[in-house]
C-alpha cells in the first residue's frame, strides 16, 4: 500500500482497495499472513521470509511494478542498465 500512497498520492483506504483489487482478494484479506503468503508465492512478488527458488530482490520488485502498474526507480534503473549491456 505504501507504493500506492507514494506514487499515486492515495490515502490508505484507497490504496488498500486498489491493491486488493489487483490481487483479486478482499481488503480484509490483506492483513491475513496465510492468504498473503500464498498470493505472494503464486504471483512471484517476494515474501518476508525467503523460500528457495522464489523471486527475490529486483526480480520481485519488477513483478510488483508490473502487477500494480507503477514505476519503481530501482526497476527502471535496472532495466535501463540491462538494456545498455545488451547492445
Amino acid at each position: 500500500m505504501a507504493w500506492m500512497q507514494l506514487t499515486r498520492k492515495m490515502k490508505l483506504p484507497e490504496a488498500k482497495s486498489y491493491v486488493a483489487a489487483k490481487l483479486k482478494i478482499d481488503v480484509n484479506q490483506l492483513a491475513d499472513e496465510e492468504i498473503m503468503r500464498g498470493i505472494r508465492e503464486d504471483l512471484g512478488i517476494g515474501m518476508i521470509t525467503s523460500v528457495a527458488g522464489s523471486p527475490k530482490g529486483i526480480r520481485a520488485k519488477i513483478k510488483i511494478a508490473e502487477l500494480l502498474e507503477i514505476p519503481i526507480n530501482s526497476v527502471t534503473l535496472f532495466k535501463s542498465q540491462l538494456g545498455d549491456s545488451l547492445k
